[in-house]
């Protein structure tokens, strides 16, 4: 049996530690003392319970540290995680930095797509938590949640952060629309619901050029018709499901999305969409923004880098100006090229979101471990590729990513720097879990410490900018 040290905590006489059989390299829970409660069976002295929901349940009632918890303004970093065992591998690369971590991180379609629900992912994170002895603040976010119907098992699991997404109520199309045509669906958003008459939002953003940190944002007719067409649905949606997370839980972080819009959002359109938001009382602590240039998944910034850092400067006014809430940047790993610029323009107020780079890493453990296995996964990820990109923004080329076939050994780990076969490998997440779960966990389980030091280099590397500003400013 082999026993996690940093897990071990004595709580009221009663002792509790994580461990793991040497044979089936299944993990269990220990406990030494009071197991009442706890489903489990005694070996020698120890009563040795599964790690099933119902005992994470009544682990979190007798540890409080291992239940999430909002955090507010801290500078954050979100962790997907599509597997559930990656946990430990985030906090070796986090621990000592003093960015606050939301360990469960997962959206609706990605559940789907993974056949798990909001209480496997958020007891996942919680038992890697606990087999790292992590005794710092933590969340758990709910993410991309588009309707009120999404929330229930969210909360009934104890999320304590929420990102919803209205994205469907955006209206794409008014980038384009002429003044006639905006004016036309002015006229039908619903007034009501946003608390304000049009003839009151001109004059509430028409009637003076609007100062932010020396830049002067000017509202004309046309920027003020196309930020309410564009956004007005939207910011009312996210006012009906804000009251609706104000009515069912006690305490949360909430985040509001809006970055996965076919247009970027506009300087004027971000100071709109957050006032709005603050005018309605929207208790919004993060707002993520549709930045200029393309984040795309598992692969850095697209775009020109002076351009965004200029934009980016401007989007920071903004949010200094209104204030109380911090840039969210989705779709965030990988994005080395413009971490430093984020971290220190925003002054560390800033949130990351992380998902698929840590499922790209099991795979470097599968190529480092089992050549066939990956040469499998891999022509069969290109075989997936132009159906599953369908639900991404991504621009990989399947024709530059060689069928395995075309790569000896030595080239394998080559594709987790290529662009393409990064993208490749990313989006068909779903699709190879569907076919090749069982084997896949699997092969992680009997390599969860090559796992674990895998992310944790990576995600090192994602961290250091932020950890730097972080230093500096101190």
């Amino acid at each position: 049996m082999q026993i996690y040290p940093q897990s071990k905590i004595k709580r009221d006489g009663t002792e509790y530690y994580l461990a793991r059989d040497s044979a089936t390299l299944q993990k269990f829970l220990c406990i030494e003392g009071d197991h009442s409660g706890f489903q489990g069976e005694f070996s020698s002295e120890i009563y040795k319970c599964p790690l099933i929901a119902e005992n994470a349940v009544t682990l979190r009632g007798r540890i409080p540290w291992l239940n999430p918890q909002p955090l507010g303004l801290a500078t954050s970093f979100g962790f997907g995680d599509r597997l559930g065992v990656a946990t430990p591998g985030h906090i070796a690369a986090l621990e000592g930095t003093g960015i606050s971590p939301i360990f469960a991180q997962q959206s609706v379609r990605e559940n789907a797509r993974t056949g798990r629900n909001p209480q496997n992912v958020l007891d996942d994170a919680m038992w890697g938590i606990f087999e790292m002895g992590w005794l710092e603040p933590w969340g758990a976010d709910a993410d991309h949640v588009k309707e009120i119907a999404d929330f229930s098992p969210f909360i009934e699991a104890g999320y304590s952060f929420y990102t919803i997404d209205p994205n469907e109520y955006v209206d794409n199309d008014a980038h384009e629309d002429s003044v006639e045509t905006l004016k036309e669906k002015v006229a039908q958003l619903p007034w009501n619901s946003l608390g304000i008459s049009l003839e009151s939002l001109f004059q509430l953003y028409g009637e003076n050029p609007i100062q932010i940190d020396g830049i002067t944002l000017e509202f004309q007719e046309k920027i003020i018709l196309r930020a309410a067409v564009k956004y007005g649905r939207a910011i009312a949606h996210i006012k009906v499901l804000s009251d609706y997370l104000v009515q069912h839980v006690d305490k949360f972080d909430l985040e509001a999305s809006v970055d996965e819009t076919d247009t970027p959002t506009t300087i004027q359109e971000h100071y709109f969409f957050a006032n709005e938001l603050r005018r309605l009382g929207v208790p919004f602590v993060s707002l993520a923004p549709r930045f200029i240039g393309r984040f795309e998944k598992g692969v850095d910034y697209i775009g020109d880098r002076a351009v965004f850092d200029r934009e980016l400067e401007r989007h920071v006014a903004v949010m200094n100006t209104i204030g109380g809430y911090k840039l969210s940047i989705h779709t965030g790993s990988d994005k080395f090229s413009i971490y430093p610029s984020i971290a220190e323009q925003a002054s560390n107020l800033v949130h990351v979101k992380t998902a698929g780079t840590s499922y790209l890493e099991c795979l470097r453990v599968i190529a480092v471990v089992d050549h066939t296995f990956f040469r499998e996964i891999l022509n069969f990820a290109r075989s997936r590729y132009e159906t599953d990109r369908a639900s991404y923004h991504v621009s990989g080329e399947l024709e530059k990513v060689p069928p395995a076939e075309d790569l000896d050994d030595g080239q394998l780990l080559d594709l987790f720097d290529q662009f393409d076969a990064r993208q490749v490998l990313h989006v068909t997440f779903g699709s190879v879990l569907d076919d090749y779960k069982p084997r896949l966990m699997d092969t992680l389980t009997a390599n969860l410490d090559l796992y674990k030091q895998f992310l944790q280099k990576h995600f090192k590397h994602h961290l250091e900018a932020f950890v730097e500003n972080r230093t500096a400013n101190i």
